[in-house]
């Protein structure tokens, strides 16, 4: 197995990094009081001295009243979490490491109880939190404007603190997510309709993001066909969707898509075996991530299942046969760099027995 091309470096006009190996955005909550702490410090810098090239934290909550949907999970917004982050962010660059945050607002799946107020519900821009279920607050335009500037600031923030780019979270059935699938925007008005009108929530995002940063600081978009409500329902179904569908993200200044799929080796559209990050790259131009299951031989979950996944180390071959393929440009890593934060050097000095007995005995111990 050759692996020398997850460790050639990476470059664009406004982000490098030494290798194309990425730490996946994952959902911890071990931020009591919405403000990361040493914990998080130590997980960040195991994982940047381990060797990973970018780090996309978890989804840290806008500063809107509606963000958060799950306790204990870091803001990046008020002084005590920008505090919390800048020692987060200092410890992977001493390492060598980049790090971005994945911004984020979990939209009608929150629920009234939640932190930091209680007393909000959920927000959606129908009011759906599934398709036909109406549970929660339907946005106006002030809500709409609101969460738009909440993410440009939380951007802002970031870049001020010393982060390396943002990402925004716009997939798996979150609000952003909300907005662009039919299933949960029912609105009649600008917000909501064609394919089209439906991306306008997320690409006013992008610009307002812009706007506060500039153009020289990386803005990367997170998104996905597969849904937490729908795991099998479909944003686009064809090349010439998904060309509609991304060319607005792509003129507001999105400059990295991170194409979030269960299985990395799956083809999209029947009649090529692109994935969805190579689809996304062909369409656009625009450098892309890929993810889903790397490294491993299950999905993390089933539709209809509560439960996590037993999951065994696996062959990497067909990833590096696409990626040789020029089929995307970054992988990004989840489970198994929760398992081994030194899989990136495991996996570059060849190391693979160590490597998967390692993986193996973490993962029993996570189950």
């Amino acid at each position: 197995m050759d692996t020398s091309l997850l460790f050639k470096p990476f470059e664009t006009a406004n982000l490098s990094l030494n290798n194309r190996i990425v730490m996946a955005p994952m959902t911890r909550q071990f931020s009591p009081g919405n403000v990361p702490n040493d914990l998080n410090i130590e997980y960040y810098r195991k994982r940047a001295a381990g060797g990973v090239g970018l780090i996309i934290t978890e989804g840290t909550c806008v500063g809107h009243k509606a963000a958060n949907g799950y306790p204990n999970i870091p803001f990046i917004a008020g002084d005590d979490a920008l505090a919390g982050w800048k020692k987060v962010v200092d410890a992977v660059h001493a390492e060598g490491g980049k790090i971005m945050p994945q911004l984020w607002h979990v939209g009608s799946i929150r629920k009234t109880g939640v932190e930091p107020d209680p007393e909000v519900p959920g927000f959606g821009p129908s009011g759906l939190v599934m398709p036909g279920k109406k549970r929660c607050h339907v946005m106006t335009e002030e809500d709409i404007a609101d969460v738009i500037a909440s993410f440009a600031k939380a951007a802002k923030d970031a870049k001020s603190i010393g982060f390396d780019g943002v990402e925004i979270h716009g997939a798996h059935g979150y609000l952003l997510d909300q907005f662009l699938w039919a299933g949960l925007n029912e609105r009649t008005d600008a917000w909501g309709g064609s394919l089209i009108k439906r991306t306008r929530f997320v690409t006013e995002i992008v610009k307002a993001i812009r706007a506060e940063v500039g153009p020289d600081f990386p803005v990367m978009l997170r998104w996905s066909q597969w849904k937490q409500q729908d795991y099998s329902v479909r944003l686009v179904t064809t090349p010439a969707e998904m060309e509609e569908f991304l060319a607005p993200f792509t003129e507001a200044g999105v400059d990295i898509f991170h194409c979030s799929s269960r299985r990395f080796w799956e083809p999209e559209f029947e009649g090529s075996s692109l994935n969805l990050a190579g689809w996304a790259k062909k369409i656009t131009g625009k450098p892309t991530i890929t993810v889903g299951s790397v490294g491993l031989d299950a999905v993390f979950t089933e539709e209809g299942k509560k439960d996590f996944n037993d999951a065994k180390p696996a062959s990497i071959d067909n990833l590096i046969e696409r990626l040789s393929h020029d089929e995307f440009d970054l992988v990004a890593v989840g489970r198994a760099l929760i398992a081994n934060p030194e899989w990136p050097q495991k996996i570059q000095s060849q190391n693979t027995d160590d490597l998967l007995s390692y993986t193996k005995d973490m993962l029993m111990k996570l189950a």
